[in-house]
C-alpha cells in the first residue's frame, strides 16, 4: 500500500488556491449585437443607490427564504454590516409591488447626489396602507424636484 510521504504529513491541512477566471455576463440581444459588430453604448451615470438597496433586498429575501441563511443576523454577520442595517434595508420590501418597481427603474444619476435615498423611503415603507404609500411617494417627489413623476418613474405608479 502506498503510505503518505513525510513530507505530506507536514503539509497544513488548510491550503489556499488562487486562480484568475474571465467571467462574461451578458443580457438578451448581446450576441446579436456582436455579431453586427456593434458594442453596446455605456449608460451615462450610476445606478442610484436606494435602486442597489432595493435589488439587495430583494436578494436577502431569496438568500432566507431558500434556507441558505436562518436568520437577518446571519446576513448582518456575512455582510459585515449591523443586524440594525439589514432590518432597514429588509423594510424596503414593506414597500408596494409598484414603489419597489418604480425604484429598481430608477433612472440613472448623471451627476451629484441621488434624488432618493433609503432614509428618505422609511417613512414611506412604516405605512401599511400602500395607497397611503403611493401618496407619500408622489408627494416626495413633487417637493423635490419639478416634473419628477416623469423623470422618477412616476408615471407609472398606481393612484
Amino acid at each position: 500500500m502506498n503510505t503518505p510521504t513525510k513530507s505530506r504529513e507536514r503539509q497544513p491541512e488548510h491550503q489556499s488556491i488562487t486562480t484568475t477566471a474571465r467571467f462574461v455576463i451578458g443580457g438578451r440581444g448581446h450576441a446579436a449585437s456582436e455579431q453586427a459588430g456593434l458594442t453596446p453604448s455605456p449608460v451615462p451615470g450610476r445606478v442610484p443607490r436606494v435602486a442597489r438597496l432595493m435589488a439587495l433586498a430583494i436578494r436577502f429575501d431569496a438568500l432566507v427564504r431558500e434556507g441558505t441563511v436562518s436568520t437577518q443576523a446571519d446576513l448582518a454577520a456575512v455582510g459585515h454590516v449591523t443586524r440594525a442595517r439589514v432590518t432597514q434595508i429588509m423594510n424596503l420590501l414593506h414597500l408596494a409591488p409598484d414603489l419597489q418597481e418604480a425604484i429598481l427603474d430608477l433612472p440613472p444619476v448623471r451627476a451629484g447626489r441621488d434624488p432618493i435615498t433609503e432614509h428618505d423611503l422609511r417613512p414611506i415603507a412604516a405605512e401599511v396602507e400602500w395607497a397611503v404609500q403611493r401618496s407619500l411617494w408622489r408627494r416626495h417627489y413633487q417637493t423635490r424636484t419639478e416634473g419628477a413623476s416623469s423623470i422618477c418613474g412616476l408615471a407609472g405608479v398606481k393612484s
